[in-house]
């Protein structure tokens, strides 16, 4: 009797294996929905995301951040032209020379317009530039700021050489070691101008210290 159980649990066993090949392969012709092995349908086959094949967003949009040192100068150039611009306005006050008061005005003039130039070039590149000058600078200005007449001349220009020199190396260095093309440019364009500001400063100095 127990033969004949062991025999007929056999023959069933045999049965579902010779079975088995045909049932998946009936499921893959009559469209089946797949089912993984605890015999749930995959959720990408009922309409729903398979976390396992979900992709990750990459970042999109993302501005084109400045490198530091690009920040930097950025920052530095502005205060600098900024200063510029404020001891101009303070030639045209406490100055006794035309030729000062001359040298005061172009750096208004020429500066302000190279400040509004690289608000620009921040701005397209997401960085908000000081809105004031660096506290070097503004004790420079309240150093000048008592001085009246030629010792106000002699005093001014002897800091507008020392400024534009180290300006001029500054930008030099922008120009040629820049990370961010358009910063690299605008120091290659406004350069010169500064060049010819040293220049006449040092003539300016040489006439005022006679």
């Amino acid at each position: 009797m127990k033969k004949g159980i062991q025999y007929a649990g056999q023959a069933a066993a045999l049965a579902m294996l010779v079975l088995m090949p045909a049932v998946a392969q009936n499921q893959r012709e009559t469209g089946a929905p797949n089912q993984n092995q605890m015999g749930v349908p995959n959720q990408s086959q009922t309409g729903e995301p398979d976390p396992s094949q979900t992709a990750v967003p990459k970042e999109t949009g993302t501005a084109n951040r400045l490198t530091s040192p690009d920040s930097s100068w950025a920052m530095k150039a502005a205060q600098g032209g900024m200063a510029e611009v404020k001891l101009g306005r303070l030639a045209q006050d406490n100055a006794s020379s035309q030729a000062v008061k001359d040298f005061g005005q172009k750096m208004v003039d020429d500066h302000s317009k190279a400040n509004d130039e690289l608000k620009q070039v921040a701005s397209s590149k997401g960085i908000a530039l000081p809105s004031s000058i660096s506290a070097k600078d503004q004790a420079t200005y309240d150093r000048l700021s008592k001085l009246k007449g030629s010792a106000f001349d002699r005093a001014y220009m002897t800091q507008m050489v020392k400024d534009h020199r180290t300006d001029i190396a500054e930008f030099k260095r922008e120009a040629s070691h820049g990370s961010d093309a358009d910063l690299k440019s605008f120091a290659q364009k406004t350069e010169p101008t500064l060049e010819q500001h040293l220049q006449l400063a040092e003539k300016t100095e040489a006439q005022v210290k006679k």
